[in-house]
């Protein structure tokens, strides 16, 4: 992974504006700029390259974007774009069609489609600025065919359930941790956001069977996994639920986990443990008692799991928050 932080902050006054205009151009695609704020504008963009896809965390002033057929003739990267909108709305105009973006919709963009972009400030917030989460990728690396993902674009799509949000938390996540990814991970994140990113495509046009056996497969799992990670306090977890929850068999979901090298059983161990060890490292619970927080993580007995969590981190409970929590001599 490779970030660049850019701030308009960095450059004289009179100078930012063209400084984000001249940014923008050269990041994405030739843009034709315009905003009220341009004689002080604020703009802040993290740039995060997995791969071939980029994900960035902007925040700026409200401003309009256009891409008109000059400038497409001029360079097209062939890239899809999307926007998590996080705070203020966006509106967007292609040709006679319309559409408005408010907070958790995913906003799309075609670098090769001509069009009129604006972003609005939310209002009576005390705030000027519009905030979103972006994710641009090639076209090609898309598993939906080309002409079923062309219909997607300029869609409203909601991120506030399903793999939208699926998508809206992996994008999160990415911006949030993006110090713990190396460079050579960014190829194999890149192929998880490019399945999330059909799988949602696909899912907005009803047209799951466009997609490829192995994009299936990928997104599946992930469904799967985020599903386990929002119920292991529930100690009814199983694989069965878990593949009944999913319209799946119970020896197929055990074939997409010994694919990937693990067991559904420990896959839930090892994601349970990791949270109870959060818990025991967490100041705020020292005074939790070690079982509650193992029956919060769904560990009905104690005595098991004392001894998984001594296997996994070679120390038992206790002694683990112990030796975290000691304070400095």
């Amino acid at each position: 992974m490779i970030e660049t932080v850019f701030r308009t902050e960095d450059v004289p006054r009179p100078d930012r504006f063209d400084y984000w205009r001249e940014l923008m151009s050269r990041t994405h695609a030739p843009l034709d700029l315009a905003s009220e704020h341009s004689a002080d504008f604020r703009a802040h963009q993290r740039t995060l390259r997995f791969g071939a896809v980029t994900v960035w965390p902007t925040a700026f002033h409200p401003m309009t974007i256009r891409r008109t057929p000059g400038l497409i003739r001029r360079s097209d990267p062939e890239v899809f774009h999307l926007s998590l909108v996080l705070q203020g709305h966006a509106e967007a105009e292609w040709g006679h069609r319309e559409a408005v973006y408010r907070p958790r919709d995913w906003a799309t963009n075609d670098s090769s489609r001509p069009g009129t972009f604006r972003t609005r400030a939310p209002m009576g917030h005390g705030n000027d600025v519009f905030r979103s989460v972006g994710i641009e990728m090639p076209k090609d690396l898309l598993s939906i065919p080309r002409d079923r993902a062309d219909q997607v674009i300029g869609l409203p799509m909601s991120a506030r359930e399903g793999i939208g949000a699926l998508l809206a938390g992996a994008l999160t996540q990415l911006a949030k941790d993006a110090g713990a990814y190396r460079e050579s991970d960014g190829p194999r994140v890149a192929t998880v956001l490019a399945d999330l990113v059909s799988a949602l495509f696909a899912h907005t046009l009803e047209a799951g069977e466009d997609l490829a056996p192995e994009t299936h497969r990928r997104t599946l799992i992930l469904r799967i996994r985020d599903f386990i990670g929002r119920h292991l306090h529930d100690p009814e977890l199983s694989p069965g639920a878990i593949a009944a929850a999913h319209h799946i068999s119970v020896s197929y979901l055990h074939r997409l986990f010994q694919e990937d090298g693990v067991t559904v059983s420990a896959w839930i161990r090892r994601q349970r443990l990791e949270r109870a060890r959060q818990a025991l490292a967490d100041p705020a619970l020292r005074t939790v008692p070690v079982h509650h927080i193992a029956a919060r993580w769904g560990f009905t007995h104690h005595s098991a799991f004392t001894r998984a969590f001594r296997a996994a981190f070679g120390l038992a409970p206790s002694d683990y928050r112990d030796r975290t929590l000691r304070a400095p001599a």
